[in-house]
């Protein structure tokens, strides 16, 4: 079924209690300065009360998942809470990894301008996993796993390995039309079923290319 396009949205699945979007990349979740972020756009173009399970960095695309009700929203965040949510992302960078799968873990600080680094201690860390795959030209795409939900997680973690997100210039890579980060797919236990919604990225033209959907079908993630 093709999604139902609606302003910085598409719509994947609409549920008693949920609803599941693909976020266009550029929106925020929240208001800022006057300009509408996705929650109100979203509840005001499908005319129902909405509530953030979840969020996505505003330079982010892809699957969202947001509770029609109070009572679905606490159950569907608890879950979040609780890692019951198992979420996979794909990004495209032009610098090779120093390794090209494992795990990336580490606290996250505070760096300059709105960014965060990464460091080497414990206490509370950002956990990744991911794999990489070479597409031609110096470009990989990574397959990413987060166990965690930290703020910027993924940006920070692979500007860690040397290899920022294609368009994120905040973390030091190049410009590009977009930041070539997606949420590309999200499955969780809800009311005694289990429920998979996928989405490919719908903006980015380096997204569109043989060998990024090549990749992504061998993931299954098309």
């Amino acid at each position: 079924m093709t999604p139902t396009p609606y302003h910085g949205f598409s719509v994947l699945a609409v549920h008693d209690d949920f609803v599941v979007l693909n976020k266009a990349p550029g929106i925020g979740m929240h208001d800022e300065e006057g300009v509408p972020g996705l929650i109100s756009e979203a509840r005001r173009q499908l005319g129902m009360m909405l509530y953030p399970v979840h969020r996505l960095d505003k330079v982010t695309s892809g699957v969202l998942l947001l509770a029609r009700t109070p009572e679905a929203n606490r159950e569907l965040s608890m879950a979040f809470a609780e890692r019951k949510m198992h979420k996979e992302y794909v990004a495209l960078s032009e610098q090779k990894p120093k390794k090209k799968q494992g795990w990336i873990k580490g606290d996250m600080e505070r760096g300059r301008r709105g960014s965060w680094l990464l460091s080497r201690s414990m206490h509370n860390p950002a956990i990744t996993w991911f794999d990489s795959f070479g597409l031609g030209d110096g470009v990989r795409l990574f397959h990413i796993k987060p166990k965690t939900g930290k703020t910027h997680q993924i940006r920070v973690a692979l500007k860690s390995l040397g290899s920022p997100i294609l368009g994120d210039a905040l973390y030091g890579a190049a410009l590009a039309d977009r930041v070539y980060l997606h949420s590309a797919r999200l499955s969780f236990e809800y009311a005694g079923q289990s429920w998979i919604f996928s989405a490919l990225p719908q903006q980015g033209s380096r997204f569109d290319s043989v060998a990024v959907h090549g990749v992504l079908q061998d993931l299954a993630l098309e």
